[in-house]
């Protein structure tokens, strides 16, 4: 008796984990909504750059052909960086999937707070899909202002497939800026840590100072500001 490929139980897993990562989008199929919007943010966390937010409607998923279609679709911290580009192209490039994607500056960052920019960049993302959704299924918080019956969901970009792609859409389309600004500020480095508050990019800063970019509000930079750069 042969042994069972290796490939073969990998699939049958991603089909699996797959279909595990649907439960939310079906169970609004059964309230009968149909275009259901994932959404999540990318750069909460950073010191520099914008927070970028991602809003996806992915096309109903009905046999294992659709849900193989999107294989190693992920939360974007689970999933490599190479295998993210090819993922935000999937998704970027298939019929019947609706994207918008909301950016919010470092400056609005400084002047509204984190939180209420990742909602504005939400609020925006929604705003720039070219269909109106019939619901919203939100990674970690809801969402004010906005008519759309919604649903938070805790670490929801590993548990909802909308989720997960719209986490791809704002984590590629982050780094990209932050490569890009990787240009205008090549002594920070941002193409590699992207901003976040690696032991690189501390070193850079006490070195050259903030940049533009970075978010006076959170506390490194501005204890930096109080106490010097050296």
């Amino acid at each position: 008796m042969k042994k069972p490929v290796k490939s073969q139980i990998k699939n049958k897993d991603e089909l699996a984990r797959l279909k595990l990562m649907y439960k939310y989008e079906l169970k609004e199929f059964s309230r009968q909504r149909r275009l259901i919007c994932g959404i999540d943010e990318a750069g909460r966390g950073p010191l520099a750059g914008p927070v970028v937010a991602g809003a996806v409607i992915l096309p109903l998923l009905y046999g294992e052909d659709d849900f193989r279609r999107w294989e190693g679709l992920n939360d974007s911290k689970k999933v490599s960086a190479r295998r993210r580009e090819k993922l935000f192209k999937r998704l970027m490039d298939y019929p019947h999937v609706y994207i918008g994607i909301g950016i919010v500056s470092e400056q609005v960052i400084d002047r509204k707070n984190i939180l209420k920019a990742t909602q504005i960049a939400m609020s925006r993302a929604v705003g720039n899909l070219n269909i109106k959704p019939d619901c919203l299924l939100i990674d970690g918080m809801h969402l004010p202002g906005v008519d759309y019956p919604q649903k938070k969901i805790i670490n929801g970009d590993g548990q909802s497939l909308s989720i997960a792609a719209a986490s791809i859409i704002a984590k590629v389309t982050r780094d990209r800026i932050m490569c890009q600004y990787h240009e205008e500020y090549p002594a920070y480095a941002f193409d590699k840590h992207k901003g976040y508050g690696t032991r690189e990019h501390f070193n850079r800063i006490r070195q050259y100072g903030p940049c533009k970019i970075h978010r006076r509000s959170f506390r490194p930079i501005n204890l930096m500001d109080e106490i010097g750069y050296q």
